[in-house]
């Protein structure tokens, strides 16, 4: 497979778009928010309240929805009459095909295929070890699997696997709090994949983690509906290449990130794009963290952690964004040197409430562009950024009250302040 898969073009594509746009006003680089290796760090002060430009801001803002999803991603659908009912029973399971095969409490599924799975495993795993154009489907309903020391549904190879939540079903997964290895590939995770994973589907799918992540993905997840509370020690969902969610409802408390996609041989991979959904995050690091570009078109985010939001590029389209930070709430942070660090905002809500000490609300190693939308930052210090800032539309208020520009926080937790740029970056 090509890592950089179509998925992330395609949601890519409308900031690739804006950024011509934009070249084609006369704008620079840097103000387009494309990569620019000597970023403008004369801006020392205020930003100034200028006209926006709407046909730029129509290409940032169009959705990505159609394009980030496929049809299948999206339906959670199976035929049931054309499934394969794996019953797991304690200590064991049932299936009559071929292409499951079960030796104790492991039941392997080597084939293309939909499996539907009932019953409970109380110390088993289920890993998919199919061809690799295999594409296989595995529908929980009403599920519970743990596995001591290892994953509960593990992904060896496959070309890709749909979980999908049955409607009205409750399942569960979990992980006893060690992870011993089984082959070369390092499982550390109660949903681990090798390959692309989708999770689909209306039902609630509750994850326990205490020694490592909840979801793990090697490669692309996708995640389109369904009911997700997750309790883990390290990651609450990561990716390596990219993580993508249309919709579902979210409760991830971790000790790691809400949301991480970061591939550590590949600095242009790593997108994290929400179209929309429900999410409640408490993390004991970032909420959200993304390598390159973190992109947001809708859904309501509730966010207590270290940080809210961190990524290279930081796009906000739509969507009700609330963060309480013990740093900084928003972090556009040298992560990929594809883009210069970005934090753009061009509609919706979002609400940042900081804890004391040198934490900033918005915070850019680059630039910050606010074109829409309203922004209401309390704390020491609003923004913090090293290259320029441009404000062409929105509301933005801090600590109560409306400016129409957009301060630079210097020195460290001086609010409005000038001098030398200083504090933790």
């Amino acid at each position: 497979m090509n890592h950089l898969n179509k998925k992330f073009f395609c949601f890519l594509a409308p900031f690739l778009a804006s950024a011509l746009l934009l070249a084609s006003c006369g704008m620079s680089p840097s103000e387009s928010g494309a990569k620019n290796n000597a970023p403008n760090l004369a801006s020392a002060g205020t930003s100034t309240f200028t006209e926006k430009n709407s046909s730029s801001e129509a290409a940032i803002e169009t959705s990505a929805f159609t394009d980030a999803f496929s049809d299948r991603d999206l339906s959670g659908e199976y035929e049931e009459t054309e499934s394969v009912t794996v019953t797991l029973n304690g200590t064991k399971a049932e299936a009559s095909a071929d292409t499951v095969q079960v030796s104790g409490s492991t039941v392997t599924i080597t084939g293309a295929g939909t499996y539907i799975l009932t019953g409970t495993l109380d110390d088993g795993s289920v890993i998919i070890d199919a061809g690799e154009d295999d594409k296989v489907q595995l529908v929980l309903k009403g599920v519970s699997i743990r596995s001591s020391d290892y994953a509960a549904i593990y992904v060896r190879q496959a070309d890709k696997v749909f979980v999908t939540l049955a409607d009205g079903t409750e399942n569960s997964l979990a992980n006893g709090g060690t992870f011993t290895q089984k082959d070369e590939n390092e499982v550390d995770a109660v949903v681990f994949a090798k390959d692309d994973i989708t999770l689909n589907g209306t039902g609630t799918l509750q994850i326990s983690s205490p020694a490592g992540s909840g979801i793990v993905g090697k490669d692309e997840v996708t995640i389109t509906d369904g009911v997700y509370e997750i309790t883990a020690d390290k990651n609450a969902i990561r990716a390596k290449d990219s993580l993508a969610i249309a919709d579902g409802s979210f409760t991830l408390r971790t000790n790691g990130d809400g949301l991480h996609a970061e591939n550590g041989d590949d600095e242009t991979l790593g997108s994290i794009y929400i179209a929309g959904g429900s999410f409640v995050i408490e993390a004991g690091d970032d909420a959200v963290h993304a390598t390159t570009l973190l992109q947001i078109d809708g859904g309501t985010l509730d966010i207590t952690a270290a940080e809210g939001l961190e990524a290279t590029y930081i796009l906000v389209n739509d969507g009700d964004i609330r963060i309480a930070a013990s740093d900084d709430g928003v972090n556009a942070a040298h992560k990929s040197s594809v883009y210069t660090p970005t934090f753009e905002m061009n509609g919706g809500t979002l609400t940042v409430d900081m804890g004391a000490g040198d934490t900033d609300g918005i915070d850019s190693n680059g630039n910050i562009r606010v074109n829409g939308g309203t922004i209401s930052v309390t704390g020491q210090s609003a923004f913090d950024y090293d290259g320029s800032a441009q404000y062409s539309g929105g509301t933005i208020i801090v600590n109560g009250q409306t400016v129409n520009s957009i301060p630079n926080q210097m020195m460290g937790g001086g609010g409005f302040g000038g001098g030398m740029k200083g504090g933790r970056r």
